[in-house]
């Protein structure tokens, strides 16, 4: 999964728009020139009942209590959380009995439905990597993760037409010209002006690529310490799937382009590889997170719960939500099926009933992450008083 992109929608940029929307905000007219609507999806709910929740009566509720409890820390404010929240503070146990008449009492669930009324969608998986790197570079570590370069524009297009709240663009100035900002290609080849913006440098470019895929992760440096990296921009360019061009291109099966699949692709062709990555023109730049934080971040701007946060498309699905997940275990028919926190967003994560399951970190984590690929129903918990509008 594009983990790496972990904004809030990114719009592709174009250079026919682009220009027009860029100048537009800073001048600020009076009047905008009117633009052509986007067509945004609208919120594919149905009111359902508790007992529709497969294993709702059954499922252990304290693992996602302690996720609910760092969204609440996010949402606490928002007026349509602030009563919910607060009421956490007031049970006096938090046995599963409890917590279930928590959410039944304070909650109604939704189930979560496709534009064309179906309810089955995709759960993918992602997780927290590890990886060898330095500092500095060296004959070994030759491979550079970039912080945010200084002529990378973002563009918030809500600020000039109200209809694309939530709407970015990135782009770059050549005069007085606004372009896209340069491709993953170009950035390899050296085209963007990023030297100085090294902030580690690793081993393995593969483990590189599925970094910027995951959006965060830990690099164990040459004296044993370890340092946290997480999502901080990225280049404006939609995500391609590597592994689905794989199999466009007859190198592999579609059941062997799992993350596992594609790197031993990769360890069987290197002089192929430059090439295959390029197929992919989105770039994720990070930062250098503290060391106290126990996960990483997700969009919510809270640490990550192992195997109790989705990523979601916060288009349909409120970011912070609690998220009724009825999917299978990896390569299995066996149920998987628990109360989940909406708490972070990728690029790849797209769709009204679409998730993606993060199992945490470490190679046993990248393994369920690569095997994922499940199909799945979802329900939303709305707090009472705050459920969506269905229209007429």
């Amino acid at each position: 999964m594009d983990n790496a992109v972990r904004a809030i929608h990114e719009l592709p940029l174009r250079v026919a728009l682009l220009p027009l929307v860029f100048l537009a905000a800073c001048a600020a007219p009076p009047k905008p020139p009117a633009v052509p609507p986007v067509a945004l999806p609208a919120a594919p709910f149905a009111v359902s009942k508790w007992e529709m929740l497969p294993d709702w009566q059954t499922t252990d509720l304290q693992p996602a209590w302690a996720a609910f409890l760092q969204s609440c820390r996010a949402l606490k404010d928002k007026p349509d959380w602030q009563a919910v929240c607060a009421r956490t503070g007031e049970l006096a146990q938090t046995d599963n009995a409890a917590l279930r008449a928590f959410f039944e009492e304070d909650f109604t669930p939704y189930q979560v439905f496709n534009p064309d009324g179906s309810s089955q969608g995709l759960v993918t998986g992602y997780y927290e990597p590890k990886l060898a790197g330095s500092r500095i570079r060296t004959e070994r570590f030759r491979y550079p993760l970039y912080a945010v370069p200084d002529d990378l524009l973002t563009i918030d297009l809500g600020e000039a037409y109200p209809q694309l709240k939530g709407m970015r663009l990135r782009g770059r100035l050549q005069g007085k010209r606004v372009l896209p900002y340069y491709n993953r290609a170009e950035i390899e080849a050296g085209n963007a002006a990023l030297q100085g913006r090294e902030l580690f440098w690793v081993d393995n470019a593969v483990d590189l690529f599925f970094l910027q895929i995951q959006g965060s992760g830990r690099i164990e440096l040459p004296d044993g310490s370890m340092v946290k990296v997480g999502y901080a921009e990225q280049n404006g360019h939609p995500y391609i799937s590597i592994g689905k061009k794989l199999v466009e291109m007859g190198e592999l099966k579609i059941e062997e382009a799992s993350m596992q699949g594609i790197k031993g692709w990769a360890e069987r062709y290197p002089e192929k590889l430059y090439a295959l990555l390029a197929q992919n023109p989105s770039y994720v730049f990070f930062r250098e997170l503290p060391n106290g934080l126990s996960a990483p971040l997700g969009a919510l701007g809270v640490p990550l719960t192992e195997t109790y946060s989705i990523a979601v498309d916060p288009r349909t699905i409120p970011l912070g939500a609690p998220v009724f997940l009825a999917t299978t275990y990896p390569n299995t028919t066996e149920p998987l099926n628990r109360l989940m926190l909406a708490q972070d967003t990728g690029g790849a994560i797209k769709g009204a009933v679409r998730a993606d399951f993060f199992w945490g970190f470490g190679e046993q984590a990248g393994i369920q992450a690569g095997r994922m690929k499940q199909g799945g129903q979802m329900w939303v918990l709305f707090p009472k008083g705050a459920e969506p509008v269905l229209g007429p």
